[in-house]
């Protein structure tokens, strides 16, 4: 059985606080952007107002923009969060666009011994979506990945449906685990966008470049240190905008290339065919084509390495 807290069972936080003084632990909290100029400004001032300037739980607030064509990435630095241009980071090392391609990136940037990832479109954002996922960390040293999980209502046009949210997660995901990754099916919200990781252990794995990252980051930790080092919290309910069935389509695409190919790994199955990644929907104009390619980002441990070898 995968382990599980509740947020409420990091309080009070002066008490996680001075655990985290004591241990000597940094905090890197992450959001990664893309035109989010209406949430991400609430999000970064009551991170840093609670967990920064009345607790010291966060050292840094980072925002990997991924060049929000809205005020996104100006509100995050006025907020108070020291913001990066995803293709502006290791410019060495080129990604194609992608949720998975900023938090790769990331890496890059934060210093935090622990870093914390909390999506941007979170509308009913409280401060325990963050401590919630650091306390875990602070009360058990072997503790290397922490998953968030909650109820998720869905809301159209101003009507709420409660627990119909998460389309992808229980349409698709869950149950291709269910069917080739048992072991992993007891992970409630495999594609939850808030989560926390230590930073080293994590740099030996690799990233997907895409909406995939999440549940690719899951497998790999499995397969390198096992679900003994892995915990879940209970969050109660997270709100966010939720996207039309097209958006979840090509995001339920990257997702299968994956999955797909972590299962190839793992010889839970054999591919006899290269998976295609051409979206096909019928649009108001007719039949449209959308290409989405996820790749696999190699861990930052290993271009590491490489570079004390050229050094060398």
């Amino acid at each position: 059985m995968i382990r599980e807290f509740h947020h409420e069972d990091f309080l009070p936080l002066a008490s996680l606080a001075q655990k985290k003084r004591s241990s000597n632990t940094t905090v890197s909290l992450v959001i990664p952007t893309l035109n989010e100029a209406k949430t991400v400004g609430y999000i970064i001032e009551k991170a840093r107002k609670e967990l920064m300037e009345d607790v010291r739980l966060l050292d840094e607030i980072i925002v990997m923009d991924s060049s929000s064509s809205d005020a996104t990435a100006e509100i995050a630095g006025k907020a108070g969060a020291a913001v990066y241009n995803v293709p502006d980071v290791a410019p060495e090392h080129p990604t194609p666009p992608g949720k998975g391609s900023a938090l790769w990136k990331a890496q890059f940037v934060a210093a935090g011994d622990i870093i914390v990832c909390v999506d941007a479109d979170i509308s009913n954002f409280q401060s325990h979506f963050i401590y919630g996922l650091i306390g875990p960390f602070l009360v058990d040293r072997d503790i290397i990945f922490a998953k968030a999980f909650y109820n998720r209502p869905l809301m159209l046009e101003n009507r709420v449906f409660e627990n119909y949210g998460g389309r992808v997660t229980e349409i698709l995901v869950r149950p291709m685990l269910c069917a080739f990754a048992p072991e992993l099916a007891e992970i409630y919200q495999p594609l939850s966008g808030e989560y926390a990781f230590r930073r080293k252990p994590v740099e030996q794995i690799p990233f997907s470049s895409g909406y995939g990252v999440e549940i690719g980051m899951i497998f790999d930790i499995n397969r390198t240190f096992g679900l003994s080092r892995f915990v879940q919290v209970d969050m109660g309910t997270r709100c966010h905008r939720n996207r039309p069935v097209s958006e979840l389509s090509r995001m339920a695409l990257g997702i299968i290339q994956t999955v797909f190919r972590k299962l190839e790994r793992e010889e839970a199955l054999t591919l006899r065919t290269p998976i295609a990644r051409t979206m096909i929907s019928r649009g108001a104009n007719g039949i449209e084509r959308t290409t989405t390619d996820e790749i696999e980002l190699p861990g930052k441990a290993y271009l590491d390495g490489l570079e004390q070898r050229k050094i060398g």
